[in-house]
């Protein structure tokens, strides 16, 4: 079993205007093996298209560049080799995991919207409510908050797909046992 521990960033504006769609652009994952252990990495921008230019909020919230996007493939192509990366072409059985359900929901629409089929992201779970349940929290809490209860340092930068990978992957692994599948 491939354990998928990944994160997306999307484009976003401050009080979001209406009829601004999010797109995504940037999916961060590690692949954990059975053991919780990193076999390998996934770090790809994406042009937007809907939207293609970044706001100043979205800019400064993820530390995504207007250049880091312009240079990026655009979802399909990305999405492409996400699917190829964590085995789904050669029928490797895997499991996606999230901190939360947005990441889920935000790949099942851009996916619908360009035509790519969504039956993969079946094999999901939202990571965020399973912790919140185990440790007892009558409120969800965020990302930084349950790395840096868990003992660990948050490293990289919030906000950044493949950094909150990076963290969420910490707890995943220091709690493999708890996960339900």
């Amino acid at each position: 079993m491939n354990y998928i521990i990944f994160d997306l960033e999307c484009t976003c504006w401050e009080g979001r205007p209406p009829g601004m769609t999010m797109e995504t652009i940037e999916i961060g994952a590690l692949l954990l093996d059975a053991f919780g252990e990193q076999q390998s990495f996934f770090s790809h921008f994406i042009r937007p298209t809907k939207h293609p230019v970044l706001s100043d909020f979205c800019q400064k919230l993820t530390s995504i560049s207007q250049i880091d996007v312009n240079r990026a493939e655009v979802f399909p192509l990305v999405i492409d080799d996400f699917m190829d990366w964590i085995g789904l072409f050669n029928k490797e059985e895997y499991l996606l995991c999230s901190w939360g359900g947005f990441d889920k929901r935000q790949l099942i629409e851009e996916c619908a919207s360009h035509d790519i089929a969504t039956e993969w992201l079946e094999a999901h779970i939202n990571l965020k409510d399973q912790y919140c349940k185990y440790k007892g929290f009558r409120q969800p809490i965020g990302l930084k908050k349950a790395v840096t209860r868990e003992g660990f340092e948050f490293t990289g930068i919030h906000h950044r797909g493949i950094s909150d990978a990076e963290n969420l992957a910490k707890i995943f692994a220091k709690h493999l046992d708890i996960w339900q599948f």
